[in-house]
């Protein structure tokens, strides 16, 4: 399904990953790639309160999660400076589809990251 919310399909996911190259592209490409599958399923889903966000943006940040090892085996890892960039996408999306009480904590509550 194409995004149809032209903020989100003008955005430049990640793009500070992409400009440091301690992150290696193909897997920032995966980071970018659960952000946009989290936007298709909103569009889809239309969640109508917080807690159907939440649930979205957690199962987003469980495949984040996931992505983690992938980050080590490629020499790198989600630290602190890449947990805020990646936690502000994720603010970006709950903002852009008009959740702009959503708390940023809760959006990723469920990180190991």
């Amino acid at each position: 399904m194409p995004i149809t919310n032209q903020q989100v399909a003008g955005h430049a996911f990640l793009r500070q990953m992409y400009d440091d190259a301690y992150f290696p592209d193909h897997v920032v490409d995966r980071g970018k790639a659960i952000l946009l599958r989290l936007c298709e399923r909103i569009e889809a889903e239309r969640p109508s309160d917080l807690e159907s966000l939440y649930a979205l943006t957690q199962a987003a940040t469980e495949e984040f999660n996931l992505l983690g090892s992938e980050f080590v085996a490629a020499g790198s890892e989600i630290e602190t400076v890449a947990r805020e960039w990646i936690c502000d996408e994720f603010c970006f999306v709950a903002s852009t589809y008009e959740f702009t009480d959503a708390d940023a904590e809760e959006l990723t509550a469920n990180r190991d990251w």
